[in-house]
């Protein structure tokens, strides 16, 4: 999905300058062969936890939101192509679950139950709530990827895992944040009580990653 036009750009420009706080330096490609140290093997276990629980999350706000949604001409397409990034998103965890023989969160039916009831929920408030839903949940999630960027390129003589990783995370984050231009540019403040919806749904996003990559 890349038909953002020059206004979409723009706000997603915007976007970036808010939610990064500083984007992290450009990380070398090089990879050196060598075993992860035991905190760098930790470190990344637990990165690939919770942005697959995050991923399940999202997957399941989008298909709430398309089950009160789909029809509607202007945001039923935005939405399923959204939702339809979220699921490649997720099969790239799921895959990086099963190649680094991660633990999964052991809470994954309560991500998905919570992912569905705030999508349709949100949905059901009516088009602009679904949209701030998704303002709210990727500027947490913008925020989150970049953390971890900033932890995996501190890495000195980085593994063919690192860099990958890496690559992975950068390309969702900026997959979330046009998401989130998305969103601003369908009227996500114009949804009711807005500012409170956003506060409410980013701090239960920031509970549930802190959850997530303990449990």
């Amino acid at each position: 999905m890349r038909r953002l036009h020059a206004c979409g750009l723009l706000v997603l420009s915007l976007s970036l300058l808010e939610i990064h706080h500083g984007s992290p330096r450009h990380h070398s490609t090089t990879s050196t062969h060598r075993p992860l140290t035991a905190t760098e093997k930790s470190t990344l276990e637990t990165m690939i936890r919770v942005d697959q629980a995050g991923e399940v999350g999202a997957y399941y706000i989008y298909k709430g939101q398309l089950a009160v949604l789909g029809k509607d001409k202007k945001v039923g397409p935005l939405l399923h192509e959204m939702w339809e990034q979220e699921e490649k998103h997720l099969e790239r965890f799921d895959g990086l679950i099963a190649e680094h023989r991660v633990r999964p969160s052991l809470l994954r039916p309560l991500w998905e139950a919570a992912g569905f009831v705030v999508g349709v929920g949100t949905a059901w408030m009516g088009k602009e709530a679904a949209m701030a839903c998704t303002e709210a949940v990727e500027t947490v999630i913008g925020n989150h990827y970049n953390d971890q960027l900033r932890v995996l390129w501190e890495i000195k003589e980085p593994t063919p895992s690192v860099v990958a990783l890496s690559k992975t995370v950068a390309q969702f984050r900026d997959d979330e944040l046009e998401h989130h231009a998305i969103a601003v540019e369908n009227d996500a403040h114009k949804a009711p009580f807005h500012t409170a919806l956003k506060t409410g749904i980013m701090q239960g996003c920031k509970t549930a990653i802190w959850v997530a990559e303990r449990v």
